[in-house]
């Protein structure tokens, strides 16, 4: 196992197991998100959170983030932001928004990198949770996505990389 942050490496297309660091996070707490809505909550936070902390000198450790504290159903409840390098003292208002301080957690996860479109994202999330459960471990919360390909319009989807993050027990 390792504590080096795993967006740090190339993708990783087999399941690897590490221990994670707590780290502190600028999030949104998004609640009860439509599917269908994601896409605009996504672009609304990135858009007013990376100006609000560059105004106010707060450095970005790290990619974008969504960290879910429940099981996804009808809809999503997930905090949205970034790594940070310092913890934030307070709240932060940007942009009619609300940003939070909050950390990831310090714990024992396991992880694979999906390369390829975000309509992708389910079935890769399946495939991880199904190879936890073969190596006989039991997943738990909160898991997470780490965006480490940054979208944008001209980009091609099939490029975008995101790592999947899940914490588990023996």
């Amino acid at each position: 196992m390792s504590d080096t942050p795993t967006y740090l490496a190339p993708p990783h297309t087999n399941v690897t197991y590490v221990t994670t660091q707590q780290i502190p996070t600028v999030v949104r707490l998004a609640e009860e998100v439509l599917p269908s809505d994601m896409g605009g909550v996504f672009d609304e936070t990135f858009r007013t959170l990376v100006p609000a902390l560059q105004e106010r000198g707060i450095e970005i450790a790290g990619p974008a983030l969504a960290l879910h504290h429940r099981i996804p159903g009808a809809t999503m409840s997930f905090e949205l932001g970034f790594p940070v390098g310092a913890p934030l003292d307070g709240e932060l208002e940007a942009g009619g928004i609300t940003f939070y301080p909050s950390s990831m957690p310090a714990t024992q996860v396991a992880t694979i990198s999906h390369v390829g479109s975000y309509d992708g994202l389910g079935r890769a999330w399946g495939d991880l949770m199904q190879r936890v459960a073969a190596d006989g471990h039991r997943t738990s919360l909160p898991f997470w996505e780490v965006y480490v390909t940054a979208p944008s319009p001209e980009m091609d989807p099939s490029t975008l990389r995101t790592d999947l993050v899940v914490p588990y027990e023996d």
